[in-house]
């Protein structure tokens, strides 16, 4: 009988029983969150440090290590683009513009390894764009955004091509 009952007791010990599983960590959590006052708050900040002339502001609102989500303000248009390996989304949180994507760019210069410039777009799609809207640009599409109103405000992702 007390042979029976160490190897019970062992059996428990070890979490061995058909009994309730041990209880476990849960993993930790990575998520990186802002809310909605958190991204607004933060618009409204990059809108008062921008100066006059400047044109173009970004700046993370989440991240998690390479990953980033970040706010673009375009107050002008910018110079068409592609990302070699990069996809673009972005969905639109305030403001007027148009994109134009597709087609062939002209006079393209690497900026860097995740980004090539050029002169313009040729055979390209318009899209107006406004509050909203969802955009996904694919790795290797020359883009361009035009700003029709007073800014154009995105919340904007870069997403490693798909395979």
């Amino acid at each position: 009988m007390a042979k029976t009952f160490a190897i019970g007791a062992t059996i428990l010990a070890l979490g061995l029983g058909s009994g309730p599983a041990r209880a476990q960590t849960p993993p930790a959590d990575s998520t990186s969150f802002a809310s909605g006052a958190d991204v607004q708050a933060q618009l409204r900040q990059m809108l008062a440090e921008m100066k006059p002339e400047q044109g173009f502001m970004w700046r993370p609102v989440v991240r998690d290590g390479t990953n980033v989500a970040a706010i673009e303000i375009w107050k002008k248009s910018g110079r068409p683009a592609v990302h070699p390996g990069q996809a673009e989304y972005a969905v639109v949180l305030e403001g007027k513009g148009e994109l134009v994507s597709g087609g062939v760019m002209t006079d393209p210069k690497v900026t860097n390894p995740t980004l090539t410039e050029g002169g313009r777009i040729e055979g390209g799609v318009a899209r107006p764009l406004g509050p909203g809207d969802v955009i996904l640009v694919p790795a290797g599409v020359p883009h361009w955004f035009g700003i029709t109103g007073e800014r154009l405000v995105l919340l904007g992702i870069k997403l490693p091509a798909g395979k």
